[in-house]
Formats: C-alpha cells, structure tokens, sequence
C-alpha cells in the first residue's frame, strides 16, 4: 500500500529518460498524476522526449537531461552534469518522484539521484531490492508473469500509488497555429480536401526497426498509380538521402525531410487520413492526435504498438522475437522483410476506407478507390 503522504504531495517529478514515443505512452499516467487539483508536474527527460514540450497538457515543466546509464548518452558525459541536476532537482523542493521505465531498465540510478536531491517520496517498478533508495516499491513482473502494454504498465504504476484516470488516451495538444501553418503547406502541394493522400514515414532510430526502403517505395508507388494516393515523406535533415531515395519511385510524392518542427509534423499527422510508419515516435503521436495508423512492426519487443483501435500493425513472425535489439544480429530483418509492400497497400486502403465512411460521407471521396480489391483479386 502507498505511503498515504502521495495524496498531500503538490510538487510531483516524473522521470521518463528514454524516446519521445515512451513520453507520449506515459501521458495517461501523468494525466493521473496530475489529476488531483492544485498539484504542478514536472518531466525529467530526454532530449528526445523534450522536443514535445508545450504539446503536454498535464506537464507544467520539463527538465532535459541525458544520463550516462541511457542508451543514448553523449560519450563525452561528466558526472559534474550529475551533480548539477542533483543541485537542480534539490532547489525544486519537489514532493514525490515516479520513475517511468520499461522492464528492462534499472530505475536505481535515477533513485539514487532522487534521494540525493532531498525528495522524500520515491516510486517505481524494480526488480532488485531497492532497500532506501524507493519507499514505495513496485516489485517486477516483466517479462517472467507476461508483458503488458506500456500504457497499462505505466498506469499501474501510478494505480499503486493511488493516482487514476478515467481515461487512457494518449495526450497531445496540437497548436492551432500549427494547424494553420499545415493546411497552408498542404494548399501549396495541391492536396485538396477530401482527395486520398497519406503521410509515409519510413525512418526509426534504431537499424532493427526500418523496414525495407525499396518496400516502402513499392507500397508507395502503387498507392500512387494504382490508387491516386498522393504521399508525403517525412522525417529529419539527417534522413534527406532516404527520403530521397525512395521518394524518386513514387510519382507525384512530395518530401519535406528537415522541414517541420514537432508541432508541425503533430499538425500534419493529425490532418492526415492514413500514417503509414515504422515503430518509432510518430506511429505514437498518430495515436495521440486519433490518426489511422498503419505500422511495419519489428518484433523487437511486444510491448510498443500504437495504442489505439484505429490501426494495422503489420509483423512477420520470427524465432528471434522480443529481442530487444537496435541492430538485428541475424542479419535477416526478416520480421520486416517478411511483410509484403501488398500488404501495406491493402493495410491503408482499409483504414483510409474507414476513414471515409466515418466521416460525413459513406462514400470514398475517389472513384478509383472503389474496384482495388476487385480488381487486384482478378490478376
């Protein structure tokens, strides 16, 4: 049973160390959290999972900091950069401190940073005796008792401290002046209401996670000429050369690699009618923002999908699941190149369909839509 003090604790810490997509997995938990009036929640997080700052509603703060014991650490990191944090996290006089991760992270050293800075209460799951370090310790059960989503995961974590919400929706609020900026983007491309059109995002920050580009570029290719899909390539500067390369197969497509900031791409998977994606943050965001979802899933690990109905997570079953890998060591990627580009074709005609008939028509606003199954079926 939790410390009855966490019902008077005002000032809570959250610490989510690792993506940007664990940051929005974890947003129902901190709607908990901060469900309780008067409180002020502040994010410790990466500089990945800062880039969604003023995109969270429960979060009155974020704090960045990369720590040596995560995986994307500057190698040049000082442990004067830990004692400054400690210092930082002290003169906050914060209350109560949770501490987000997925079961294969330790939470002690973020612990041990806690209880240096002074903070009374200290949460998390853990599988090894903590002792002093959490006063309110939730033992592990992952994987050995079965893995849980992360959502569910992090909500029973807050659930074991007394903290709830009626809802489990990911939260992330879209800038209408985001939104305005997007559909002026989307006028200058020639994308007209009600014509199908899908965003594509074919990159992932782990090797493990891409599927195939000449896959992404064939799906692409006959979206366009098949169907009259128009798509919109997206991902960062760095991703140019992707991008490029399997943009130049798909004709009509449009590449906007390095030029939109989170709201942005936020704004534009949002009015989008499909994302097609690999397991990376914006498959998280779409989630978010209620965008249908079509999601080449790397069986890496179970635990990630996009929590939402509106979706198709497409996965090649492997003996090597669950591997926990950023690099496939057996070389194959064959939970990714199992899955045919006419899978991911048939996988966003159905949810762009879907789409369609939920909105205020029954009907798919183009005609060529109408005979795909029909005709792909008679060749």
């Amino acid at each position: 049973m939790a410390d009855p003090a966490w019902a008077d604790a005002r000032r809570i810490l959250a610490i989510r160390l690792d993506s940007m997509g664990d940051v929005l997995m974890t947003t129902p938990a901190m709607r908990a959290l901060k469900r309780q009036a008067g409180r002020h929640l502040t994010l410790l997080t990466s500089s990945s999972g800062a880039a969604l700052s003023g995109l969270l509603p429960s979060v009155d703060e974020i704090i960045t900091y990369d720590p040596p014991w995560m995986k994307q650490t500057n190698p040049a990191f000082s442990s004067d950069a830990d004692m400054r944090m400690i210092a930082r996290l002290r003169d906050q006089d914060f209350d109560a401190v949770v501490i987000f991760t997925v079961y294969s992270q330790s939470p002690l050293p973020a612990a041990l940073m806690a209880w240096y800075a002074g903070i009374r209460l200290r949460a998390a799951h853990c599988r090894e005796n903590p002792y002093q370090l959490l006063t309110d310790w939730i033992p592990e059960t992952e994987p050995e008792q079965g893995v849980r989503h992360e959502v569910e995961r992090q909500l029973a974590l807050v659930a074991a401290l007394g903290a709830e919400t009626g809802s489990q929706q990911l939260e992330l609020a879209v800038p209408p002046s985001a939104r305005t900026r997007v559909r002026q983007l989307l006028d200058q491309m020639g994308i007209e209401q009600g014509e199908p059109w899908a965003v594509m995002h074919p990159g992932a920050s782990a090797a493990s996670r891409r599927y195939p580009r000449e896959f992404f570029a064939e799906a692409g290719a006959r979206l366009a000429t098949e169907f009259g899909f128009k798509l919109i390539l997206t991902g960062g500067q760095a991703e140019w050369p992707l991008l490029e390369d399997i943009g130049r197969h798909i004709p009509g497509c449009q590449t906007l690699a390095g030029k939109l900031d989170l709201a942005m791409l936020a704004a534009l998977i949002q009015a989008a009618p499909v994302l097609i994606v690999n397991n990376t943050g914006p498959a998280h965001i779409a989630a978010a923002v209620g965008t249908p979802v079509v999601c080449l899933y790397a069986q890496t690990n179970p635990q990630h999908t996009p929590w939402t109905k509106r979706r198709r997570v497409l996965t090649h079953d492997v003996p090597c699941r669950n591997c926990g890998r950023s690099v496939c060591v057996m070389g194959h990627h064959e939970c990714l190149r199992g899955i045919a580009p006419d899978t991911v074709v048939d996988a966003t005609l159905e949810l762009y369909l879907e789409q369609a008939a939920s909105g205020p028509s029954t009907a798919p606003s183009h005609p060529r839509l109408w005979p795909a199954k029909p005709d792909r079926a008679a060749a």
